[in-house]
């Protein structure tokens, strides 16, 4: 109960091309050779960070989630990653949490990227969806949501509200600098591991990504942090480390009381 293990999937994504990046995905995580527990894929990860949600989207019942379920099967791990959603006539860029079992958490996109026009073919999402594990507790976001860190932060309660903020992302080179600079604080001011997994390469659109996956612990030491380069890499988290540095530094006790309340009036 006391360790996790996550493992990171920094790749190429295939252009708007559905099954070549699961296939090559899935070969990946075949050849995972390790003991792990949490697969982490990037954003969008079966299209890339596709602004055609019409010709991309997929229902609930569909290939890539139908795939996810597969892999969580066979590997016994726990497959997470975005990906572009019908439901209702809307369009999501849903992050969903796939357990061995079948059983399927999701979280919809708070902030939607309105530089590159996602807000306009996107529904945005209010609910935070905190997952749990063997006694952890992860915090589930994507890409953009880490430049607003009051949708990230440990609301004051009795104990830590979590103990992970993972993030997967489709995060431009060009604003790399923000990317590591965002991750460190979000694990200093939450006092929590972070997990971030972005992809690299050019996508469709001519922008490079550098990949920049991170893992940091809870005073913004990092872990583990890879760059350019395609790499499948898995690390140990351990909970111990977590509490001696909360018990030691107990910042968290401090934090200010808040609430978030969504456009519909609701409180998450």
């Amino acid at each position: 109960m006391q360790t996790l293990h996550f493992t990171l999937l920094q790749t190429r994504l295939f252009w708007e091309d559905r099954k070549a990046n699961l296939a090559m995905l899935e070969k990946k995580i075949l050849g995972i050779p390790e003991k792990t527990e949490i697969v982490v894929l990037p954003e969008m990860f079966s299209t890339g960070f596709s602004m055609r949600p019409k010709d991309l989207a997929e229902t609930m019942q569909g290939e890539t989630v139908t795939w996810m379920k597969r892999m969580a099967a066979t590997q016994r791990i726990i497959l997470t990653g975005s990906l572009i959603i019908e439901e209702k006539g809307q369009y999501f860029n849903r992050l969903l949490w796939v357990l061995p079992n079948g059983s399927i958490g999701y979280y919809d996109k708070r902030h939607l990227f309105a530089f590159a026009g996602e807000d306009r073919q996107y529904t945005a999402g209010h609910k935070r969806l905190i997952a749990q594990v063997k006694g952890w507790k992860i915090n589930l976001q994507v890409c953009y949501d880490l430049r607003f860190p009051v949708w990230g932060r440990q609301q004051n309660t009795d104990v830590p509200e979590y103990d992970v903020l993972l993030y997967v992302a489709n995060w431009p080179e060009r604003r790399s600098h923000a990317w590591k600079s965002l991750l460190t604080a979000r694990a200093i001011e939450n006092q929590c591991f972070v997990v971030a997994v972005n992809r690299v390469g050019e996508d469709g659109n001519g922008i490079y990504h550098s990949g920049d996956s991170m893992v940091l612990d809870s005073l913004g030491t990092t872990l583990y942090h890879k760059q350019h380069e395609e790499d499948v890499f898995t690390i140990q988290l351990e909970k111990e480390t977590l509490i001696q540095v909360r018990e030691k530094f107990p910042f968290w006790k401090d934090a200010d009381h808040f609430k978030i309340i969504s456009e519909d009036g609701d409180q998450d």
